[in-house]
């Protein structure tokens, strides 16, 4: 635990420099002398920020699924098809986690293995809060009829779940070199999942009726 409360730039400049680092050098080689070296300052202001070597990774994964949520929350609140906001947030939390483990393509199991009781923990919360980002933007989606008559949560978690197997810890090395088919592979998912998710054709047909007006034929 950390022992005292860090300024946030002294954490960012941290993290930064670990980032690096596991770019560089891997988890296993990496330690905290070489992230304070890297960052410019001392080892204690490391210490200040961060309980171990092993905070600070879990720390680099925590920041980068914040600002995944911040993109999927602005995909959700932007403009466009409820469904199609759908598609790309799907894609997008496949993607930004792909993105992101493929500088460090060469650590990432290392790392994982490494601080996986932890990591496991952590992981649930990402995913919590990232099925609350689907939930909303279903719910929304519903009230408009742009989806079926659903339950908000367990249908987003079940989104959540459904797109998991694409994530970097359920690929190989040799997998995440291949970003344009993990792409391919995560649109035609987010396809079949928004599919499942869309008013049948009959339940679009009678909402159209009882909003249109009927003309008769004279």
């Amino acid at each position: 635990m950390r022992l005292a409360a860090a300024p946030p730039d002294l954490r960012s400049r941290v993290l930064d420099a670990a980032d690096r680092l596991l770019a560089r050098y891997g988890y296993r080689k990496m330690t905290v002398d070489d992230i304070a070296g890297e960052a410019g300052i001392g080892k204690g202001s490391v210490y200040l920020a961060f309980a171990s070597k092993e905070d600070v990774a879990l720390s680099c994964i925590d920041r980068m699924v914040d600002g995944l949520l911040d993109e999927l929350r602005a995909i959700a609140a932007g403009p466009g098809p409820h469904l199609d906001r759908l598609r790309r947030m799907l894609v997008r939390r496949v993607m930004g986690r792909v993105d992101y483990a493929r500088t460090h393509a060469t650590s990432m199991d290392a790392m994982l293995a490494a601080v996986r009781p932890a990591f496991l923990l952590r992981r649930e919360r990402h995913f919590a809060a990232e099925a609350r980002a689907f939930a909303a933007l279903l719910a929304t989606a519903r009230r408009a009829g742009a989806a079926r008559a659903l339950d908000a949560r367990p249908a987003a978690a079940a989104l959540v779940t459904a797109t998991n197997a694409l994530l970097p810890y359920s690929l190989s090395v040799e997998e995440l070199g291949r970003r344009a088919e993990i792409e391919r592979r995560a649109r035609a998912v987010a396809e079949l999942l928004v599919e499942g998710i869309a008013p049948s054709t009959r339940s679009r047909k009678s909402t159209l009726s009882h909003r249109t007006p009927s003309r008769r034929i004279p």
